[in-house]
């Protein structure tokens, strides 16, 4: 049925949350005096920074990005692959699938935070924050990745775990799976699949 699989990154190939809020929070702390707790900090999963730090009342993006980023590698002990992704990518790859992501991190987010865990090689095609002017959830990023990809959009599918990505696939005009094992709010999601765990990718869509 799908030819061409997309992929989030955060909350769907890695288990960033921890990570990515314990950053910023450590960030804003020291970097702004803001002392904010980790559930007023959610929001942020999935867009990049240049979109939610604009919303937490910061103005020099590009200087918060970079502290961001460095207080990132206090918390590179907590981000992990998520159970099973791997042989699911393995076994996706062998069927001859085209296999991409589509991602808010910036190019060298993923260079530092994503290529460590050896994921990228299974990728054809990546679209970063970088690659595109408006970002998730406008579909933008999707129509460049089906741009330099060549695919179908029909035979298509993007996998992801926030309303975000869903937007994003459905403005595209591509089927949405939602990732439930990184999905935190499923609210406003009509996605074309739920798939509780990364092996469930491989039995419906295979």
């Amino acid at each position: 049925m799908y030819k061409t699989i997309i992929f989030d990154v955060d909350g769907t190939l890695i288990d960033t949350e921890k990570a990515v809020l314990g950053s910023l929070q450590k960030m804003l702390k020291e970097e702004y005096g803001k002392q904010m707790p980790l559930e007023e900090l959610t929001f942020v999963l999935g867009i990049p920074g240049s979109s939610s730090l604009p919303q937490l009342g910061i103005g020099d993006i590009n200087h918060a990005n970079q502290r961001w980023n460095h207080f990132m590698k206090d918390f590179y002990q907590e981000i992990k692959v998520f159970d099973g992704m791997k042989e699911v990518l393995g076994t996706l790859e062998d069927r001859d699938l085209v296999l991409g992501i589509v991602t808010s991190k910036t190019n060298q987010e993923i260079i530092d935070d994503f290529e460590p865990f050896g994921l990228s090689g299974y990728m054809t095609h990546t679209v970063s924050a970088d690659d595109t002017e408006k970002h998730k959830p406008d579909p933008d990023p999707l129509l460049k990745f089906l741009e330099i990809s060549g695919a179908d959009p029909k035979t298509a599918i993007y996998i992801g775990d926030t309303v975000y990505d869903y937007a994003c696939a459905r403005d595209a005009g591509i089927d949405f799976g939602l990732a439930l094992w990184g999905c935190k709010n499923s609210e406003g999601i009509s996605a074309t699949y739920n798939f509780e765990k990364p092996q469930d990718v491989i039995r419906l869509l295979v």
